[in-house]
């Protein structure tokens, strides 16, 4: 029996698995949640520290009763394009700005003036965005110069747990593709567009291939856990691609819809006969965790989280059942919500709109309206959206054969019969828990030998459950409730500016 440990710094918790390489099991699961701060507004903020802590916590509450010397390797994934700044010493230097954070939308503006779209497509694979790195490192060296001029070295948040594990700071291609510094058709950090924003070289870490064993548990650090010293580490992945590597999403013709925090479209995506490889500015296209794959992503900012904040708003956050009650009412209520549309922009919107000052609406509520009917918008909203980045996607990696659901909300069975009438195709519920922490171990698995390639792994693990047929009444009605929802953006974007301006101001 030979055990692999899977960790995920995820936005609002680190979650641990260990899973059976042999038998393609989970063992066991933890997770440690922490907040995200907000020191003014439109920040997102995380203590790299907390991270730490909380891989501790997880880490020794998943290897409980088990034989910790079967432990046989560790692989991680994380959230993307946040930003962790070190000192020469290798500690952080200030808060990590994540990936929520939009205070850098002018930066954005100005990082669109330095480079053609065109160039930023064609290098990057994408155009920046509020919370990538590349943003946030000019959001620094314009409103904090002091901190990014003591700076040695910039991370990735799994890239920092990863120092902590084994003190080497280092990243590799699928979490390096999201800061928009990096060159996604050779695999490196681009000379072009770090030199082009005024930044040293030397500030970014080394790349690895992810599953590649990049050092070993450090012997204090071992001694803590129980863990044999010396245990190989990989270079891990974002947690798109992990998610993507657990569901067998790796070759053309298949993607995955995962709700999460934010909500993401994953296509996987290949040159063209000419060796070319297509962009679009409304999707990004980054590369995929094995050697010459890519992807294209399409991202919403407020998936699950707009169901976390209605939660929230009921005064049920303390419920361990909330979920549960939510998809009850949702499913409760009728179909359109009772003439109830939501629009889920509560932290702006990436994909199709990139627009940091979009905000969520709810549209066409009555006094009859009920939480029921509010839960019920929220989710036919946050599908709606994912529809609109499945759209782009699929036109630009060519439309896949099977869509795995994955992610928290496909726990919800009436939030899948939703996405399946919106999208107007089949679709497969991913059976794993923490499809993320599984890739990862996958990758560890890869690393130390367990598994012959990222193929053989991938069809080990993957686990999908029957066929959600999507009902033809509901996808005819919903076609018109989707060009209502489509037309909403354009009509109220002013509006939402001029708030979005006014709330900044307060």
């Amino acid at each position: 029996m030979s055990y692999l440990l899977g960790i995920d710094v995820g936005t609002s918790s680190l979650k641990a698995a260990l899973f059976d390489a042999e038998c393609a099991q989970l063992v066991a699961t933890a997770a440690e949640e922490y907040p995200v701060h907000q020191p003014v507004p439109n920040a997102a903020e995380q203590t790299p520290e907390t991270w730490w802590s909380a891989a501790l916590k997880a880490t020794q509450c998943v290897l409980q009763g088990v034989d910790r010397k079967r432990v046989r390797g560790i692989g991680l994934t994380g959230q993307m394009h946040g930003t962790v700044l070190l000192d020469a010493a290798a500690q952080p230097l200030r808060p990590a700005i994540i990936w929520a954070d939009g205070r850098s939308s002018a930066q954005v503006e100005r990082l669109l003036t330095l480079f053609r779209e065109s160039e930023w497509l064609d290098i990057a694979g994408t155009l920046p965005a509020t919370g990538f790195m590349a943003a946030t490192l000019l959001w620094l060296a314009e409103h904090e110069s002091e901190t990014l001029e003591r700076a040695k070295s910039v991370l990735l948040p799994k890239d920092y747990i990863r120092l902590k594990l084994t003190g080497e700071l280092g990243s590799e291609p699928s979490d390096a593709a999201s800061t928009a510094l990096f060159d996604v058709r050779s695999a490196n950090w681009s000379e072009r567009l770090i030199e082009g924003l005024g930044l040293p070289r030397t500030l970014f870490p080394p790349i690895h291939g992810s599953a590649e064993v990049v050092g070993t548990l450090r012997a204090e650090v071992a001694e803590r856990l129980g863990l044999p010293a010396g245990l190989p580490v990989v270079a891990g992945c974002a947690d798109q691609a992990a998610q993507a590597l657990a569901n067998n999403v790796l070759a053309r013709g298949t993607a995955s819809v995962t709700i999460g925090s934010g909500g993401q479209v994953f296509v996987p995506h290949m040159p063209n006969n000419h060796g070319e490889l297509a962009a679009d500015q409304r999707v990004h296209v980054f590369n995929h965790a094995a050697p010459r794959h890519w992807y294209v992503l399409g991202a919403i900012l407020s998936a699950g989280l707009s169901l976390r904040w209605l939660r929230n708003l009921l005064g049920w956050t303390n419920d361990p059942e909330a979920y549960m009650r939510l998809s009850a009412a949702a499913e409760s209520a009728p179909r359109g919500a009772g003439g109830l549309i939501f629009l889920p922009y509560l932290l702006g919107e990436r994909t199709p709109h990139r627009d940091p000052k979009a905000r969520g609406v709810f549209i066409g509520l009555s006094y009859q309206h009920t939480a029921a009917h509010m839960a019920r918008a929220v989710m036919e909203g946050v599908a709606f959206a994912l529809r609109q980045a499945l759209e782009v996607s699929f036109a630009l990696a060519g439309k896949a054969d099977q869509v795995v659901l994955a992610g928290g909300g496909a726990q919800s069975a009436v939030w899948r019969q939703i996405q399946a009438d919106i999208y107007g195709v089949a679709l497969r519920q991913s059976l794993l828990r923490e499809q993320t922490c599984v890739g990862a171990a996958l990758l560890a698995g890869v690393g130390c030998g367990l598994y012959s390639s990222l193929l053989e792994a991938c069809a080990v693990a993957a686990k999908l459950g029957d066929s959600i047929e999507p009902d033809r009444s509901a996808c005819v009605y919903y076609e018109a409730r989707y060009a209502q929802f489509k037309a909403l953006y354009a009509q109220l974007r002013q509006d939402m500016h001029l708030l979005a301006d006014d709330a900044s101001s307060t």
